[in-house]
């Protein structure tokens, strides 16, 4: 059994224990920075977004329009524009091609129809043709004129020494004459040529009809294949292609009784209503007064401008007219009150509010309407002039909000 002890022993297994190594220093800072670039980016995707809004600016109201001026006399006229054509041709020939519709706009020297050239092209194609044998003629003219000229210098010098007889010079000078009166000729008739292509050239231009001035195409009075002429023919023909009509040239032209015209005087604030905008106050003032009477109608013809023209204002719409006037003269001091959009302006908790932007955000204002019109409301307190304020505010627009601007 003793014999056996130290057998034993030596098969036994001795366990080591477990050899700890040692953990790298960069796993703790790499777990804290993915576990901050996850919540950043939580946030990131968590954030209030920028709402996008237009905006305006408030401006203030001026002193007549708050109330300074009174009315001294109402009248009714209508608008017209100043510089409106019924474009035509120079000559009478078939439209071949219309180029513009009503209410198109069109610039000055756009082309607007064009008409039947083959005649005058065929004319004009003759004319080029004799223009191109004259100088045909002209340079087979020169190198005889040089040639005779040298004839006539060897005749000359000949006859000194009596080897030519008078007549041979005679007849030598004669050739020389001839042929440079030949090539004066020619010249001219290269001129009158030339003069001939010209005047082709502009009656081929006169088959295009262009724009006079831009302005917006009203009424289209032609078709192609119908005949065009400066002149009436009765239903045969058109007398014009188009009417155009410059829309920055507006105004209104108004009929005043004599009795009342020493009311008005020129640069006179006035306050103009379209019929089909009643609601709408347009400022404007008196241009000229007509320095002529109607002797039928005992009336003064009056031309007011307007301050401001408007797409909204069309030729020919009926429009009544406040001639006002400033107490004493004078404008009065500015109110306070400025001027937005009506889409401005929205009622939250039974109040008038409107939204204005400071530094990226909006902060909700109560605001007090003295009054609106049309598309305009005036505001008495809570706003200045010169603010910024949303011109459409969304519905979920709420207070602090961040915003992005938008280009109107």
């Amino acid at each position: 059994m003793s014999s056996e002890k130290p057998t034993l022993d030596g098969l036994r297994i001795e366990r080591r224990a477990p050899i700890s190594r040692p953990r790298p220093p960069w796993v703790a800072p790499g777990l804290i920075a993915v576990i901050v670039l996850g919540a950043a980016f939580l946030w990131w995707l968590s954030r209030p977004k920028a709402v996008t809004v237009q905006t305006v600016v408030a401006r203030a109201q001026s002193a007549v329009s708050a109330g300074s001026a009174k009315t001294l006399l109402n009248a009714s006229g209508y608008v017209t524009a100043r510089r409106a054509a019924t474009v035509s041709s120079k000559v009478t020939g078939k439209v071949m091609e219309v180029l513009v519709e009503e209410g198109k706009k069109v610039e000055e020297g756009q082309v607007l129809a064009r008409l039947d050239a083959s005649n005058i092209e065929a004319g004009f194609r003759l004319a080029q043709a004799q223009l191109d044998a004259s100088r045909t003629f002209l340079e087979e003219t020169k190198p005889n004129l040089v040639f005779a000229q040298r004839e006539l210098k060897r005749f000359t010098d000949l006859a000194a020494t009596k080897i030519v007889s008078d007549s041979d010079l005679r007849k030598a000078e004669m050739e020389s004459r001839a042929l440079d009166a030949r090539l004066v000729r020619q010249t001219s008739e290269i001129t009158i040529r030339e003069r001939e292509v010209e005047q082709w050239k502009q009656q081929l231009d006169d088959m295009i009809i262009r724009a006079p001035f831009a302005g917006v195409v009203t009424a289209k009075n032609a078709q192609p294949g119908e005949m065009i002429s400066t002149m009436s023919a009765g239903g045969f023909t058109r007398t014009g292609i188009c009417t155009i009509v410059d829309m920055t040239s507006l105004e209104i032209e108004v009929d005043v009784n004599e009795s009342f015209i020493n009311r008005i005087q020129p640069q006179q604030p006035v306050e103009a209503t379209l019929d089909a905008y009643p609601d709408w106050r347009i400022p404007g003032k008196v241009i000229a007064i007509i320095p002529t009477a109607d002797r039928q109608k005992a009336t003064v013809k009056v031309r007011v401008g307007f301050d401001q023209l408007d797409d909204r204002i069309l030729p020919d719409m009926a429009v009544k007219v406040a001639f006002r006037s400033v107490d004493d003269g004078k404008a009065a001091p500015a109110s306070g009150s400025v001027i937005v959009p009506k889409a401005a302006i929205q009622n939250r908790d039974d109040r008038d509010v409107v939204w204005v932007v400071r530094d990226g955000r909006v902060e909700r204002r109560a605001v007090t309407i003295a009054q609106t019109n049309g598309d305009e409301s005036t505001i008495a307190a809570g706003l200045s002039a010169g603010e910024k304020v949303v011109a459409n505010p969304p519905a979920g627009l709420v207070d602090g909000a961040k915003i992005s601007e938008k280009n109107p």
